[in-house]
C-alpha cells in the first residue's frame, strides 16, 4: 500500500474525521495484544515496529542474525511471508521459491540463513525448532498475540517517527502507543534526524535500551555505481529513504520512481524502466527486497539482469551495547524456562 499524506502531517481534517474508527480499531488492537501466546520452547527474538510502512526491520533482523551466530546461537527466522501465496508452514527454498510464492522480505533473507514462513506464526514454531533453532527470530507480528515473545526490539526511522501519531486508519500507528509502549525491551532509532526524539525519551526513562544505527551501503554496491548516472527505483515501505541513501553515498541519482510497498511489478513496468534507462544512458538502480520480488521459481528473468542491486546492512553505533542486552536477554529467557520446569 502507499501511505496517506496526511499520515505525516500534524493537523489534518481527513485524520480528524477518522479518528472515531481510529479509536475503535485501536480498542480492539490493544485488546489483543493481551492475549497469551504460545511458548515456542526457545527464545523468541521479536523485531517489529509499532507503525505501518518501512523503518528497517529487515537489515536488523539480518544484523541479529549475524550477532546471534557470532554468540554461537543458531537462529532462525519466522515470517508471515506477506505477499506470498503459500499459508504455510514452509522452509523457504531460494532455488525453487519465488516472492509470489513466500513473500520478498523471507526471500532476500533465504539467501544467508534459514527461514520458515507461516501465515499463522504459531503454527510455523515446530518446523522453525525443526531447522534446529536456538534462538528464533521473529520478522514482524509484535502486535500479534499468537507467539509469546521474550524480547522486543522496535525499529524506527529517526527522520520519519511516527507521524501524525495517531492509529490506522487516522494514521500509522498499528496499535494505541501505550500498550506497544510497555511491551518494548528495546528501541533501534535507525538513521539521523530527531523524529524519534520524544519516544526514545521515553523507552529511556522506563530503564530500556535506545540503540542508534545507520544503513552502510555494500562496497560492491558502490563500486558497481562509482561514476555511473543513475534511475533509481523502489517499491518499499519508505522509497524516499532509499533514494537518499544513494545521494547520500555519492551516487548521481538523475531520476528516481517510487512504487507503493511490497509492489508486484508486472514486466511491462521494468521493460519501460529499462527503455527509458537506455534511452538516457542511465543505470537501473533498485533494492534487493524489490529485486527479489523480480525473481521466478527459476531464478532472476534474462529481462532483469541488467538491474543493479544496491545492497545495505545495519550497523548499530555501538554494537557492544547490543550484544551485552541480547546475551543478557537470552539468559534470562532461558532461565525463565528452566524455573518454569522445576
Amino acid at each position: 500500500m502507499r501511505e496517506p499524506g496526511f499520515w505525516h502531517r500534524p493537523s489534518s481534517w481527513t485524520s480528524l474525521l477518522l479518528r472515531p474508527l481510529a479509536a475503535l480499531y485501536g480498542a480492539v488492537a490493544a485488546g489483543r495484544m493481551q492475549r497469551p501466546g504460545v511458548d515456542a520452547g526457545v527464545p523468541v527474538l521479536c523485531v517489529g515496529n509499532y507503525h505501518v510502512g518501512g523503518a528497517g526491520k529487515t537489515p536488523t533482523v539480518l544484523a541479529l542474525a549475524k550477532l546471534l551466530r557470532e554468540l554461537g546461537e543458531r537462529p532462525v527466522v519466522l515470517s508471515r511471508g506477506y505477499g506470498g501465496r503459500l499459508r504455510g508452514p514452509v522452509k523457504v527454498d531460494p532455488d525453487s521459491h519465488a516472492a509470489s510464492d513466500i513473500g520478498d522480505e523471507p526471500l532476500m533473507m533465504a539467501a544467508t540463513l534459514p527461514v520458515v514462513v507461516a501465515r499463522d506464526r504459531a503454527e510455523g514454531l515446530a518446523l522453525s525448532r525443526a531447522q534446529d533453532a536456538s534462538v528464533i527470530l521473529m520478522d514482524d507480528g509484535f502486535q500479534n498475540p499468537s507467539v509469546l515473545k521474550d524480547v522486543s526490539l522496535i525499529v524506527i526511522d529517526g527522520t520519519r517517527g511516527l507521524g501524525n501519531g495517531c492509529v490506522i486508519p487516522a494514521g500509522p500507528l498499528r496499535a494505541p502507543l501505550s500498550p506497544q509502549l510497555a511491551r518494548t525491551d528495546a528501541l533501534i532509532v535507525v538513521g539521523e534526524g530527531n523524529a524519534a526524539q520524544t519516544i526514545a525519551a521515553e523507552i529511556a526513562s522506563r530503564g530500556k535500551p535506545v540503540l542508534a544505527a545507520h544503513l552502510k551501503p555494500d562496497d560492491a554496491s558502490l563500486a558497481a555505481l562509482r561514476g555511473a548516472r543513475v534511475l533509481a527505483f523502489a517499491g518499499i515501505g519508505d522509497p524516499a529513504r532509499f533514494f537518499n541513501t544513494l545521494r547520500s553515498s555519492g551516487v548521481d541519482v538523475v531520476r528516481a520512481s517510487a512504487f507503493a510497498d511490497h509492489h508486484a511489478f508486472a514486466k511491462g513496468e521494468i521493460d519501460e524502466l529499462i527503455a527509458e534507462a537506455r534511452r538516457d544512458g542511465l543505470t537501473l538502480v533498485t533494492t534487493e527486497k524489490d529485486l527479489a520480488r523480480l525473481r521466478g521459481a527459476n531464478g532472476m528473468p534474462a529481462w532483469a539482469q541488467a538491474i543493479v542491486p544496491f545492497a545495505v546492512t545495519l550497523q548499530f553505533d555501538d554494537a557492544t551495547v547490543l550484544r551485552r542486552f541480547v546475551t543478557d536477554q537470552l539468559f534470562k529467557a532461558r532461565d525463565r524456562r528452566l524455573r518454569e520446569r522445576s
